[in-house]
């Protein structure tokens, strides 16, 4: 600093003399004296930037990625991977500090999955999607939040996780309920999500159509079968998650239907289930997209994709299989985990049934499901 102010006090006495000797009675003395001011003060201004660090990123030692600002992701879930996500989103934060210098913060909403698709549509900005079904993801299609060729983007086509359908029974199972057969049994009542808000109960209805059509019946045997299934219901729940809390907690029905990896985490979480994997089941299968609308209106699309592509690493597919998912990929493979899930027999893929741009007219307002919900009614 003392530098720099003698040479400012050679200037001021550099420019009084220069004033004294040209007066400044002539254009050319002004012009004079502006321009040798000008240098000078330029040449202030380059000494005295030596005295502070450069932000210059081609300099040595330059890290243009520390001056990145930091992003906030939006992730609208279905309720049950909550558990997963709260041990996987803290590595991916540290894994993309460390390469991209950036910190990413989330915003996280739970809730059923055709609940949360409708509030993505309604204005709920998500940069990523993780429902409990493909009919979800396309209605984010149809609406102009998701680009149409989603499943080619990421591993898998696009499904970040697996499991099948469990029947969960009352300690003991005194009803002895095996199969889905047995949830039409008149002494039998049972508990499932509402497939008009829950993703998880489509994915229930077709468990039980793959059985009944499994089973050698005709689409009029099979559509009779679920009637009777569904007459059964003891209570629809929102979600997943509340069709657990009903049944476990409040003691309602003889049975529930439910995704086996959320009887697992039930199960981790102390609750005393029991519960049996019937040999005719259903590939549920669980998609995870980028919102592309919203990525591209927020800046966001890289980290976005980088999250949903770093779900399909092991490391995040670990996490998954911790909270009940099936694994995934080489994961599969690997004794333990073949030993931790019991086979299934016969199982069901929802392509067999036109995938889910057909199945789920079955669900839409006026269709098959509302036919059903009337005849109960009226029984």
């Amino acid at each position: 600093m003392i530098r720099w102010q003698s040479l400012q006090r050679r200037w001021e006495y550099f420019v009084a003399a220069l004033s004294n000797r040209l007066g400044l009675n002539s254009l050319r003395g002004f012009v004079s004296l502006f321009l040798v001011g000008a240098v000078l003060s330029v040449t202030v201004a380059a000494c005295s930037g030596g005295n502070a660090p450069s932000t210059d990123a081609s300099s040595p030692g330059a890290n243009p990625a520390a001056a990145k600002q930091d992003v906030e992701l939006t992730l609208v879930a279905y309720a049950i991977p909550k558990a997963a996500h709260d041990a996987i989103i803290p590595k991916f934060q540290e894994k993309w500090k460390a390469e991209h210098g950036q910190n990413v913060t989330f915003k996280q909403s739970y809730g059923g999955s055709g609940s949360q698709t409708r509030a993505v549509i309604d204005g709920l900005e998500a940069d990523v999607v993780h429902l409990a079904i493909g009919a979800d993801v396309n209605k984010l299609v149809t609406a102009g939040f998701v680009n149409d060729n989603w499943t080619q983007r990421v591993p898998n086509n696009g499904i970040v996780n697996e499991t099948v359908a469990a029947i969960i029974t009352r300690e003991g199972n005194p009803k002895n309920i095996k199969t889905f057969e047995d949830l039409t049994r008149p002494d039998v009542k049972w508990v499932t999500p509402d497939p008009k808000t829950s993703g998880g109960a489509r994915w229930n209805y077709f468990a039980l159509w793959n059985h009944a059509k499994k089973s050698g019946a005709d689409d009029a045997k099979a559509s009779e079968f679920i009637t009777n299934a569904f007459r059964n219901v003891a209570v629809f729940t929102k979600d997943a998650r509340e069709s657990t809390d009903a049944f476990a907690k409040q003691g309602q029905g003889d049975a529930l239907v439910n995704y086996e990896n959320e009887v697992i985490l039930a199960q981790q979480k102390g609750q005393n289930l029991e519960y049996v994997i019937p040999d005719i089941n259903l590939s549920i299968d669980i998609p995870v997209a980028t919102v592309d609308k919203n990525v591209d209106k927020h800046g966001t699309r890289e980290v976005a994709q980088a999250f949903v592509d770093y779900l399909f690493t092991p490391e995040a597919q670990r996490e998954f299989v911790k909270v009940g998912y099936r694994p995934l990929g080489d994961l599969a493979r690997e004794k333990e985990l073949v030993e931790k899930f019991p086979p299934v027999k016969t199982l069901g893929k929802i392509d067999e049934f036109g995938g889910w741009t057909e199945a789920q007219k079955i669900f839409d307002d006026g269709g098959k499901f509302d036919d059903i919900r009337a005849q109960i009614a009226k029984s």
